[in-house]
């Protein structure tokens, strides 16, 4: 076993570039991965049967397999379907390299302005990216600056529409692939950065969920510094070593089943703890403290461990 696992980080890494964008996402692989492994403990075994029939309908399917059984050959049934729901909460990410899909929408396709179809919910004959339904700009200020509209579709209505087609009697084809969106979105919507936009005069149109601000290092940006909060690490053994680290989520919190106050919350969390001090007014560049970094990461591990508890309570209850 420890020979496998010696190749594991390359190999994964090798396999998931395929599937990544190199813009900002909510959460990295590690963070959606970390999601999907939470949820997966918590489905109930007739939802566990559902969603790995359903997933067997993406085209990615065949890799993530192969994937899994290059990294643990020999892995049990059970803990290949895991890794694969694993994997699959990825896809929704991995499409905005893909060659076959195409960007659509302005500003890099960040706002659906501009799309042919940007409400489109037909399975995977789309061959559309949709970056704009990865989050919601609720846009906030603190100069009194206007506040912009908030662009739709966002990842706040296509959540609504992905978990009505779940519980529906849509086609199984449509089924998938509205799960494999909704394995990601629901991670996403619990990082604070794809939930608000902070609007100022340096950022009339907002701050593009903290991408715009700059912090004292290479490359780096405050939406990074948070979607890497979980971890760097894209293995899955070290996803699921460190999901099993993580602290229960609230039972209280976990049962609230609306995405809309799912994202109120994340909203909230931005304003209070993202835009916290040392990050100040304007883009930057800011140096982050040890002590708001040790907040965000006890914020990110928060709602990391909601957003599977609250995924598993989603596919369990809904998922016809």
């Amino acid at each position: 076993m420890k020979n496998n696992l010696k190749v594991l980080g390359i190999v994964f890494i090798a396999v998931v570039a395929a599937f990544c964008s190199d813009q900002a996402f909510a959460w990295n692989d590690h963070g959606h991965m970390t999601v999907a492994y939470l949820a997966y403990q918590r489905l109930t075994p007739v939802a566990r049967a559902r969603v790995n029939m359903l997933l067997k309908l993406n085209p990615k399917y065949n890799d993530w397999a192969a994937t899994v059984d290059t990294q643990v050959p020999g892995a049990a049934a059970a803990d290949k379907d895991m890794m694969i729901f694993m994997i699959a909460a990825t896809w929704a990410d991995g499409i905005k390299r893909d060659s076959a899909y195409t960007q659509d929408g302005s500003q890099g396709g960040n706002r659906p302005d501009g799309s042919p179809d940007p409400t489109k919910n037909t399975g995977y004959d789309d061959m559309l990216m949709h970056k704009y339904w990865h989050f919601i700009d609720t846009p906030f200020s603190r100069d009194g600056s206007a506040l912009p509209a908030t662009p739709a579709p966002n990842a706040q209505d296509r959540i609504a529409l992905f978990r009505s087609v779940l519980a529906s009697a849509s086609p199984d084809p449509l089924k998938s692939y509205d799960l494999t969106w909704l394995l990601h979105l629901v991670g996403d919507v619990h990082q604070p950065l794809h939930a608000s936009t902070r609007v100022s005069k340096a950022d009339p149109e907002g701050d593009a969920g903290g991408n715009l601000v700059k912090l004292d290092c290479s490359k780096c940006e405050l939406h990074f510094f948070w979607d890497d909060l979980l971890g760097t690490e894209n293995d899955l053994p070290s996803v699921i070593r460190d999901g099993k680290e993580l602290p229960r989520a609230n039972a209280a919190l976990a049962g609230k089943s609306d995405e809309k106050v799912w994202i109120a919350e994340s909203f909230r969390d931005a304003q209070r703890t993202v835009y916290a001090s040392p990050v100040g007014p304007g883009d930057g560049p800011f140096t982050l403290t040890p002590q708001y970094k040790a907040r965000a990461l006890k914020l990110a591990k928060k709602r990391v461990a909601l957003a599977g508890a609250r995924l598993a309570a989603l596919l369990n209850t809904e998922l016809k």
